[in-house]
């Protein structure tokens, strides 16, 4: 390796490494916003175990961020040496585009290799191991949706309200039971209440004590001239049941989170199979296997095409790469989503259309860099 080698080598490696830390950190932050930060408001899992989540999903976020890390990279380090004229004093020199490019290919290779491992092995396992970690963390604290101050509606036919929680003691407890019309029938007020969960039947025993009950007229629940108080208790037991607000069911793993070994073994028990069910989950299986290996080789594709649009370019401003970057990115992507969109069309072979964005990338990477080297 030539010492022009060598710097190119070791500018685009940290380019490289920042942009995938970069939006690796964006994917993660979205992820958390929509499935943990609302779960971390309301209480129902701890803050350590958010970014113990958050770090399991790291394979599965490297597996979109490597692609566009690279991309973003060569556009960077190209289009500032580009601007600084050192592109040009290389072709003075008699360098041509393959030798200055030859750096990000090996790199691109490298990448290719690594987004096989991540998304056919750590990623989807990361994945699966997220979503059982986040049901057990929800299911471990289901008394977490008792929030203090606020109206509770997750059981039919209940509404609650809680002046004040501590721990499972609650005070100033409110009950309002509805008929079908979500009109009131029965009002129970307490001082204090207590609840308690028995996992292995799926519900919570909610008691009241020290409170008046006041029951309405079943056959017209607005008619406040007639509201008889009911009498007052020391101790009122409410079963409530759980399985709306945290189903109970097996843990089923979607075709998606499968890692290689998996496809295959269920590509293999369903090839034979005449049930249409099983013909669209194995256009399923097929379409994965090709999704995560086309998304694998876009690594290659962005590199092939950032070479010489870094360079014809001759940006240094970061703010207008990374804008590059992201335009070429949802090209790619929404192309490989339209694609996606037939997987009711197995005629079409939806699953080899997936390879289309790759295709269009590299043929234009390929023409560019033949137009640069006759220039």
């Amino acid at each position: 390796m030539t010492l022009l080698h060598r710097y190119l080598f070791r500018e685009l490696l940290v380019a490289t490494l920042a942009g995938v830390a970069l939006f690796s950190f964006i994917l993660l932050t979205g992820n958390a916003i929509k499935d943990l930060f609302g779960l971390v408001a309301d209480g129902k899992i701890t803050l350590g175990t958010t970014i113990e989540m958050l770090v399991m999903l790291i394979p599965f976020a490297l597996g979109y961020a490597l692609p566009m890390g690279l991309l973003t990279a060569v556009l960077l380090t190209l289009g500032r040496l580009s601007s600084q004229s050192e592109i040009t004093a290389m072709r003075a020199a008699g360098i041509g585009l393959g030798r200055i490019g030859a750096p990000v290919l090996l790199i691109a290779v490298v990448g290719v290799a690594i987004s096989l491992v991540v998304n056919f092995v750590y990623a989807p396992d990361s994945k699966s191991a997220y979503r059982e970690k986040l049901a057990a963390a929800i299911r471990t604290n289901p008394l977490s949706f008792i929030v203090e101050r606020t109206f509770i509606r997750q059981f039919p036919g209940i509404v609650l309200y809680v002046g004040e929680r501590d721990g499972s003691t609650l005070r100033d407890f409110w009950v309002w039971e509805l008929d079908q019309q979500n009109r009131v029938t029965r009002f129970s007020r307490a001082e204090s209440g207590t609840l308690e969960w028995f996992e292995e039947d799926n519900y919570v025993m909610l008691v009241l004590e020290r409170g008046r009950v006041e029951v309405r007229n079943t056959s017209d629940p607005e008619d406040f001239s007639r509201v008889p108080l009911g009498p007052s208790f020391e101790r009122l037991p409410i079963q409530l049941p759980l399985d709306r607000v945290f189903k109970r069911q097996v843990f089923v793993k979607k075709v998606s989170w499968m890692n290689f070994g998996e496809l295959v073994r269920e590509h293999r028990r369903l090839a034979g199979s005449a049930d249409p069910a099983d013909r669209a989950r194995l256009l399923q299986v097929k379409m994965n296997l090709h999704e995560k290996a086309a998304l694998a080789f876009a690594v290659f594709s962005f590199a092939l095409i950032a070479v010489p649009l870094g360079i014809q370019t001759k940006r240094a401003e970061t703010s207008a790469n990374l804008g590059v970057a992201l335009a070429l990115t949802m090209v790619y992507y929404l192309v490989m989503i339209s694609a996606g969109w037939l997987d009711q069309r197995p005629e079409l072979r939806p699953e080899l259309l997936l390879w289309l964005p790759n295709i269009l990338f590299q043929s234009y990477g390929l023409w560019s860099w033949m137009r640069f080297g006759r220039s």
